[in-house]
């Protein structure tokens, strides 16, 4: 059981209609004189889109910015892999969407475990952030005419996502590096390309600055700040196999965590539908084939378990379409939890193809007549000539093979309406908080919020929290600067001290297939609490038998990889114990336990309607479970449904 401690959680979300909160609240808070912000200094950890557009506005305002990214540059976030869009209530094409609409569907998408209060300032600021990209030059499509394409994603009935054909987070990025940039050159931003934060320096209670390790020449650095904003992604490689890069990882929080940051539902992980499967033990990573696909290609697999035709071959009456056939309002539309569901049930039952049976097939045949092949080309070709390049298979002749993996994590670091975590001045942007998805986020949904939280939210709430604090001065010769830095060292010497018989990755691998096996998926208790008690037996392995070559003072990949992997041995036993706790289904947290007569998730709202926000108590210590009760008060608790 978990150890369940008096909640301090709060989440300051402001009184009123709900259309007026983000209004009313920014009416409240306390403003930085243009004058007085260059007094203050920021740092910024993380370089995507929320790290971006956070680092490039604070700039613009005036505050001094220290920004750091883990790549040798920003261009390299792994923001740059999004494919398909970004979702805003513009409502171009006509057919009724709305703020409410957005709203309304990523609370429903979430499986109503996200706070209503943050969803719909989401929603609101949707339409801003198109106005931002397309004033910096993001090459958005267009129609025709010369009006901004729109297309539609999985758990929506309307068409509002904005695209740059596969290439949606990379032009994107480039908007927002562009603006980053204009920074560095102005002297407002300083960037630290190749550094990675160890560790989070806390000061009388609050954050102050961080120690990072330069990757190139391995030297320790200590800096000081007034604030910190976290904007470092999300942990989906603790899997191993994730369609993340492999830089990503969960270190920066787990270090906040362990100094006093509440980590919020770390089993809320997202599993894509439509991923190109593990074809061989080799793979280190799996590829992301866009959920926009899914507006013209077809799910199936044979009706037949024993029929190993060719695709081609086999005639519709022997097709199962079988999303449209569970689904027929939404289709091959629904949610990434549902569509990803469905497709390892019908592997689970037989009817997968492929060699390894563990595939269904998306198909573009009917598309390609109905629309001719150049329209898909235009719309899709780069992500078709990525799937050619990786399988050998042309996706315009026979149909793509597609398997659901490891792809976005709606857990991460507890924030409040300001995204302030419970350590004061601690900010955290992007995936890297929990606040906005619930228990599964709606596809074209992360880009909208890493912009939101960067260009829109922040700029305003750390300004509130800078005019309302009193700071002590403080500089990396601050005793708890030398004591940080120390602990961060001892760590990795002693890593290096090891000196066992397996590597790092061989650990992390095997790590990789506990979690995907038993907190996967789907997840029960008997499997949880074997995975609880692996983690805990491979993560005594690693101290004691881990391998790592050359030393922490030299560019050292090796000792990069075999830190992260610590980090992800601890927070994976955290993982299993929050879905452990939660004895429900809800998005992607499915209790094989608890579902519908139908194979659906069946939440328990009487009991775990709550955010679920783990406290560190010390190494030798279980965590506490506190709870932030969730209410919706605007989009009444009902069984999700998509048929």
């Amino acid at each position: 059981m978990a150890v369940v401690a008096a909640s301090p959680l709060a989440a300051k979300v402001p009184a009123g209609p709900i259309a007026e909160k983000w209004d009313l609240h920014k009416n409240s808070l306390k403003l930085v004189s243009p004058t007085n912000r260059r007094k203050f200094d920021v740092i910024v950890v993380g370089t995507g889109l929320a790290g971006a557009s956070a680092a490039a506005s604070l700039a613009e305002l005036g505050y001094n910015v220290k920004a750091f990214c883990i790549q040798d540059s920003a261009r390299r976030a792994h923001s740059i892999a999004a494919q398909g869009g970004i979702n805003a209530a513009k409502n171009y094409r006509n057919d009724n969407d709305s703020v409410w609409r957005l709203f309304y569907d990523t609370v429903k998408g979430g499986d109503f475990r996200s706070r209503e209060a943050n969803v719909y300032r989401l929603a609101q600021l949707s339409a801003n952030i198109i106005d931002q990209c397309v004033a910096q030059g993001v090459p958005f499509a267009r129609e025709y005419g010369g009006m901004l394409a729109n297309r539609t994603f999985g758990g929506v009935l309307v068409e509002r996502t904005f695209y740059a054909r596969g290439q949606t987070g990379q032009q994107l990025l480039l908007g927002a590096y562009s603006a980053l940039m204009r920074q560095v050159t102005t002297g407002k931003v300083e960037m630290y390309p190749r550094r990675e934060m160890l560790d989070l320096v806390v000061v009388d209670g609050v954050a102050r600055g961080i120690v990072c390790r330069n990757l190139i020449t391995g030297a320790f650095e200590t800096h000081a700040a007034h604030a910190i904003v976290l904007c470092t992604g999300g942990y989906g490689n603790a899997f191993y196999l994730s369609t993340n890069a492999k830089a990503c990882n969960v270190t920066a929080a787990w270090r906040c965590y362990r100094r006093g940051a509440f980590f919020a539902n770390p089993c809320y992980t997202q599993i894509h539908p439509t991923c190109i499967p593990v074809s061989g033990s080799y793979q280190s990573k799996l590829t992301l084939m866009s959920e926009s696909l899914r507006n013209d290609g077809r799910v199936w697999v044979p009706k037949d378990a024993n029929d190993n035709r060719p695709p081609n071959e086999i005639p519709d009456d022997q097709r199962d379409y079988y999303l449209e056939r569970r689904y027929p309002t939404y289709g091959n539309m629904v949610p990434r939890d549902v569509a990803s569901r469905a497709a390892k049930e019908r592997c689970d039952a037989g009817y997968g193809v492929g060699e390894s049976g563990m595939a269904v097939y998306l198909d573009f045949r009917d598309a390609i007549a109905r629309d001719g092949l150049e329209v898909i080309k235009a719309k899709y070709g780069n992500l078709f000539h990525m799937y050619e390049k990786i399988t050998a298979e042309n996706p315009y002749q026979v149909p793509m093979r597609i398997y659901p993996a490891v792809h976005y994590t709606m857990g991460g670091l507890w924030v409040d309406y300001n995204l302030e975590s419970t350590v004061p001045g601690l900010f955290v942007l992007g995936e890297a908080n929990f606040s906005d998805h619930g228990a599964n986020r709606l596809g074209a949904s992360a880009l909208m919020q890493g912009l939101a939280d960067g260009y829109f939210v922040v700029p305003y709430t750390l300004g509130d929290f800078l005019a309302r604090t009193v700071f002590p001065k403080v500089t990396i010769n601050h005793p708890s600067f030398k004591e940080t830095l120390v602990e961060a060292r001892n760590r990795v010497e002693r890593i290096v001290a090891a000196g066992g018989t397996r590597t790092a990755d061989d650990i992390h691998r095997q790590l990789g297939q506990i979690l995907w096996d038993k907190c996967g998926m789907a997840r029960n208790a008997s499997g949880l609490s074997e995975a609880i008690g692996e983690i805990q037996s491979l993560r005594e392995e690693f101290w004691e038998n881990v391998k790592v070559l050359g030393t922490g003072e030299a560019l050292n990949q090796n000792l990069e990889h075999a830190g992260r992997v610590a980090d992800f041995l601890e927070f994976g036993e955290l993982m299993c114990r929050d879905a452990l706790n939660r004895e429900e289904s809800c998005g992607g947290h499915f209790r094989e336990e608890h579902q519908t007569p139908e194979g659906e998730a069946l939440r328990d709202d009487e009991n775990y309607c709550y955010v679920a926000a783990w406290e560190h108590r010390g190494a030798d210590e279980e965590a506490a479970l506190h709870t932030e009760p969730l209410s919706f008060e605007y989009v009444p608790l009902t069984q999700r449904s998509y048929k």
